[in-house]
């Protein structure tokens, strides 16, 4: 194969809010050869103060702010969406984005938006998924890397990974335990998506066969 028969790297936009784990498994799993194909080309964040931010600085990757706190949300993504194309992001991966995203964001970047959410979609959509299915009695957990629509964790989905809910759990080993399949799940995912080896067939994501 000639330097012009290779496929050029995905690029790759993180949103997060917080310390942002998953966008460092991210991270390490393309500097360790384990993720390949694709590059984070920036780490936007609604929150000033986020740790992720501090984290993707020390990798020595582009960082934007755009504070969205006490500001109109299609304004807010407007500024996200142009910063995305300024880096020219293929893939938005959210990152523990705590906000909803605006219908005009998600019209942006139509089935090329990822999230990863801790629980076995459509079981316990919306916050502490963790805790709702332990509280709920669940026997089994884990994490799901769905694509993103208008609705609350509801696209169609991309990797699931199962873990049994242990007699020894209480909610925050359990979502511990979660955590660690969460940082495999996005990965997997994400090397997925970036191959385009899929198809979306109403709710279902179909991975299309290689020839040979």
């Amino acid at each position: 194969m000639s330097s012009l028969d290779v496929k050029p790297l995905t690029r790759i936009g993180i949103l997060l809010s917080g310390r942002g784990s998953n966008f460092v498994a991210i991270a390490e799993s393309i500097r360790a050869g384990q993720l390949r194909g694709v590059e984070i080309a920036v780490v936007i964040s609604n929150v000033a103060e986020a740790p992720g931010l501090e984290a993707a600085a020390r990798i020595g990757l582009p960082t934007a702010v755009f504070v969205s706190k006490g500001r109109q949300r299609a304004e807010h993504d407007a500024q996200m969406i142009a910063c995305l194309r300024e880096y020219n992001v293929e893939l938005v991966c959210l990152a523990g984005y705590m906000r909803l995203l605006s219908p005009e964001f998600v019209g942006a970047f139509r089935n090329r938006i990822l999230n990863i959410h801790p629980s076995l979609l459509p079981a316990f959509p919306g916050l502490d998924a963790q805790e709702q299915a332990f509280n709920y009695g669940a026997k089994a957990a884990g994490c799901t890397v769905h694509f993103v629509d208008e609705e609350l964790d509801h696209g169609a989905i991309v990797v699931q990974r199962a873990i049994p809910v242990l007699e020894t759990d209480d909610a925050r080993t359990l979502a511990a335990r979660i955590l660690a399949e969460e940082h495999v799940a996005y990965s997997e995912a994400i090397a997925q998506v970036a191959s385009e080896e899929y198809e979306i067939r109403g709710r279902r994501y179909v991975r299309r066969m290689l020839p040979g």
